[in-house]
């Protein structure tokens, strides 16, 4: 049963830095993707940024060359370094993990983290 803890969240004000973190337990296996997604009051959730299995990273215009998203795979954790934070920033942040399907390898399961809230003042 994979289940994903956030932590790192917080107040912070504008300009100032945050670090996520999103522990993974449960599986036997490394996940072929994991992200960072957040959500802002009345809208709805959106991708922060990704990286797959081999290191490869995808982000959201909106914090491109201020997020850094990276992962250990020996302790099975996820990370989101937050730098230059704005008040556009603030929101509830999910972990994900993707998982290959146990009942086919064409397949992939997603799992979810609780969030973490991060509030940016002005």
């Amino acid at each position: 049963q994979v289940q994903l803890v956030e932590s790192g969240g917080g107040l912070v004000q504008a300009g100032g830095s945050l670090r996520l973190s999103c522990a993974a337990s449960g599986s036997m296996f490394s996940p072929n993707a994991m992200g960072w997604y957040r959500q802002a009051p009345g809208k709805k959730r959106e991708l922060v940024a990704r990286i797959n299995s081999g290191g490869t990273t995808n982000y959201a215009d909106s914090v491109k060359g201020r997020f850094t998203i990276s992962r250990d795979n020996a302790k099975n954790t996820l990370y989101l370094q937050m730098n230059s934070l704005k008040p556009e920033d603030t929101g509830v942040y999910y972990c994900n993990a993707d998982y290959p399907d146990r009942s086919s390898s064409d397949f992939t399961v997603r799992y979810w983290g609780q969030g973490t809230q991060v509030t940016v003042s002005s």
